[in-house]
């Protein structure tokens, strides 16, 4: 059986391997379609569809960060037009605001003594790549890795409890997009969404995805529930695929790798073919790239 896994990252945003390392990566793990799905940014497609043996699928993608009612929603978007002018804006203000609220963050830290610097935080989100400088984006594990080097944490989910993780000394809010308006911005420039992760919504009363939203996003086209996540219980795993069947919507499985942050997991998730032709049926913004 074609082996599928739709959510995953690079160094380009979070993850700790090159979009090449991850292609290698997931070779080894006996994938055959990878999606390659960075915060808020394509930026590492172009180098890992460089690095497709023969027979190997990637599907270009990215991790959309959304917010509602001061909780945290993602959604996992894949076969977009990058170039379109309204997902394009609101994507470069995104990243924008990622660096900005990064920023602010070091210098939270370094009022309560953390030896952080800016340079060093860019330079562990790989910023200076020649390939994918201009569309890498910044998040709250590249700070968390400097935490670390800097011996204020033990490691990178200490870094999040002690400091930056909501809540914390250090954190500080930052602009995000809200979940339906993100679906039609997705389903406008020809691409499809799946809600990534929906147990884990950081800031939310019971930690997870509303059921409200959820349904309003479902009913401006939201194609499917990534219910098999690494982090998702039994439980939780039953409930959401019950949610996308009574909502009408595929199922996606996935590992959400960042690497050696995660252990390396790629494949330990997966989802259906038929569900993956059942999702990607509609998008008409981006082609699938194969080796």
């Amino acid at each position: 059986m074609t082996r599928i896994d739709l959510h995953s990252h690079s160094s380009v945003s979070d993850g700790t391997d090159t979009p090449a390392e991850v292609v290698e990566h997931a070779v080894a793990a006996g994938l055959d379609v990878l999606a390659l799905t960075d915060h808020d940014t394509v930026g590492g497609i172009g180098e890992a569809a460089k690095h497709l043996p023969s027979g190997f699928t990637l599907v270009p993608g990215m991790e959309l960060s959304c917010a509602y009612a001061g909780s945290s929603v993602h959604l996992v978007c894949y076969l977009f037009d990058p170039a379109d002018p309204g997902l394009d804006g609101e994507l470069r203000r995104v990243r924008s605001d990622r660096a900005s609220r990064a920023e602010e963050m070091v210098r939270k830290l370094r009022e309560h003594g953390v030896a952080v610097t800016w340079e060093r935080v860019l330079e562990i989100a790989g910023a200076g790549h020649p390939e994918y400088a201009d569309a890498n984006t910044i998040g709250r594990p590249h700070l968390a890795r400097a935490i670390v080097e800097a011996g204020a944490a033990r490691d990178v989910q200490d870094a999040f409890d002690r400091w930056i993780g909501s809540g914390g000394p250090a954190y500080a809010s930052r602009y995000a997009i809200d979940p339906v308006r993100a679906v039609e911005l997705v389903r406008a420039a020809g691409g499809v969404c799946s809600l990534a992760h929906p147990a884990r919504a950081e800031g939310s009363l019971n930690g997870a995805v509303p059921l409200e939203l959820v349904e309003r996003m479902a009913a401006v086209g939201l194609g499917a529930i990534e219910a098999d996540h690494p982090s998702h219980n039994r439980a939780q795993t039953r409930y959401w695929h019950g949610v996308a069947g009574d909502l009408g919507v595929a199922v996606t499985g996935s590992s959400d790798d960042h690497g050696t942050l995660t252990g390396r997991r790629l494949g330990c998730r997966t989802t259906d073919p038929e569900a993956f032709e059942r999702l990607v049926a509609p998008a008409t913004g981006a082609p699938l790239l194969r080796g």
